[in-house]
């Protein structure tokens, strides 16, 4: 971590009483600064909590409202990740994962890793567990083999299992074999209806498959981007063709072969409620599905709330999204990717946060061809045993670290929350008013109760001046100051 003295963060002490244990509880602070003088750093003055003081509305904490549980905050580790990770020196691969993976020290506790269920764009080549020459077929999966995941994958996934055994994992297909398809391409076609079984057979395989190498997969879903077929690979679904699939297919092969893991729907952009919710709509298909899966390249984080409102017996999972920045800048636009990324996915009853990537080289690489991403930056930058750490890795740092899975989110101050103050009468001082205010204006935030019992607040000052954070816990207050594009995390 990059240390420096603590200039952009001023902490306010408040007088402590020990007669009440609140006034001695210390709140611990983790800071990213906009001009990367401070890169998720530990900061070494700590802040009491005590009497009213301050100027302002206060973010109030009530940890007597519980919302969603969470799963954890993570990457995917796509072949293209795993390649690079695996050509380092063994001591070097070492150290970036357990400083990616371990929570102690300086640490940041990444809990959740997604892979890809065969190729993703993101690969050197693309490729399936069954791939056939045009005009073959093996509908029984006779030839099915995790084939090159042993390359690099599995490798790495197992180094990373002995660092955090009980890690959740999430996998996603780009596409079918071509073989199944309507046309042998894995850009784009659709699967054949007379493959569905097969396919349904394909993913029952591959859970096993990962199981028999000890890696074991949480969660499926059915397709990556389903109404993207630019990609290579890449494969279309209409939400009623999904639905057939799980209802039919993937859902009974998954119960008849005894498997526990969870099937999400949809994992695509946020401008397409409609989709998840017509599918949870089919009361046969939705005693399968556990939940649905959101990307944000599009649409709106609220859509997630939506189909929580309208389903709020089923889970919602944000299982991608791509986070750059410039090589070699000079600032770091923290603040408002945490916003969004943190606060405003887990506000919208998000169980995880899942970003694109976990590593490329210096050049992006590798991507397929036709429909690659060739801007798609990791959390790391690996060249060599040279690791760089980009935005994406302070942006899940800032909640990951602190935030372990079975965390709670809790009730916090939203900006657009009313709130009340409470001031002097201007004529007698002795006597108090209250004043209902329309929006509360505090700064993006969003809170976690751990499963040992701290708080964890997550702050983003997404404006353009220094903000006072004032928090309320228990009828008692902290005033912090944040400064401009900066986020902290607090904890106490």
């Amino acid at each position: 971590m990059k240390m420096n003295n603590w200039k952009t963060l001023l902490m306010v002490p408040l007088i402590s009483c020990g007669m009440n244990t609140l006034y001695a509880q210390e709140i611990e602070a983790w800071i990213t600064s906009a001009d990367r003088s401070m890169l998720f750093q530990q900061q070494p003055e700590k802040v009491t909590f005590g009497n009213e003081g301050g100027q302002g509305l206060p973010i109030i904490i009530d940890d007597r409202q519980e919302f969603q549980e969470m799963d954890g905050f993570g990457f995917a580790l796509t072949e293209g990740s795993a390649f690079h990770l695996h050509r380092m020196s063994a001591p070097a691969r070492q150290q970036i994962l357990e400083e990616m993976f371990k929570a102690d020290g300086n640490n940041v506790g990444f809990s959740y890793i997604r892979l890809t269920l065969g190729a993703s764009d993101l690969n050197n080549f693309v490729y399936s567990y069954n791939d056939l020459p045009e005009g073959k077929k093996d509908a029984e999966m006779k030839k099915f083999s995790l084939g090159h995941d042993y390359d690099d994958v599995i490798p790495v996934m197992k180094e990373i299992l002995k660092i955090v055994p009980d890690i959740k994992i999430l996998a996603s297909p780009w596409s079918a074999p071509a073989w199944m398809k309507e046309k042998y391409d894995v850009r784009g076609g659709a699967l054949k209806n007379e493959y569905y079984d097969a396919y349904a057979r394909y993913f029952t395989k591959y859970v096993q498959a990962m199981q028999k190498e000890e890696i074991t997969i949480d969660a499926v879903t059915v397709q990556n981007e389903p109404l993207n077929s630019h990609n290579t690979p890449s494969m279309p679904w209409y939400w009623q063709q999904q639905n057939e699939f799980v209802r039919d297919h993937l859902g009974p092969a998954f119960k008849d072969a005894g498997l526990k893991t969870k099937i999400l729907i949809f994992d695509h952009n946020c401008d397409r409620p409609d989709y998840p919710l017509a599918i949870l709509k089919d009361p046969v298909t939705s005693q399968y599905i556990d939940g649905s899966a959101f990307h944000h390249y599009r649409g709106y984080m609220s859509s997630m709330n939506i189909v929580h409102r309208a389903r709020p017996d089923k889970n919602i999972y944000f299982t991608e999204q791509m986070l750059i920045e410039r090589p070699g800048s000079q600032t770091i636009n923290i603040a408002p990717s945490v916003r969004r990324l943190i606060v405003d996915v887990t506000r919208n009853w998000s169980k995880n946060t899942i970003l694109w990537n976990f590593a490329a080289d210096p050049l992006n690489d590798p991507h397929t061809d036709n429909g690659g991403c060739s801007m798609c930056q990791g959390a790391i930058t690996i060249d060599g045993d040279k690791v760089t750490r980009n935005i994406a890795y302070y942006v899940v740092a800032h909640a990951s670290k602190f935030v372990r899975p079975g965390s709670v989110r809790i009730s916090s101050t939203d900006a657009f929350d009313p709130g009340v103050d409470i001031t002097e009468d201007e004529e007698r001082p002795e006597v108090r008013r209250a004043t209902v205010v329309e929006h509360s204006n505090v700064l993006p935030n969003v809170a976690f109760k751990t499963p040992d019992g701290k708080i964890v607040l997550i702050v983003a000052n997404d404006s353009w001046s220094q903000r006072a954070v004032r928090i309320q816990y228990k009828g008692k207050f902290a005033n912090l100051r944040l400064a401009p594009g900066s986020v902290g995390t607090f904890i106490w």
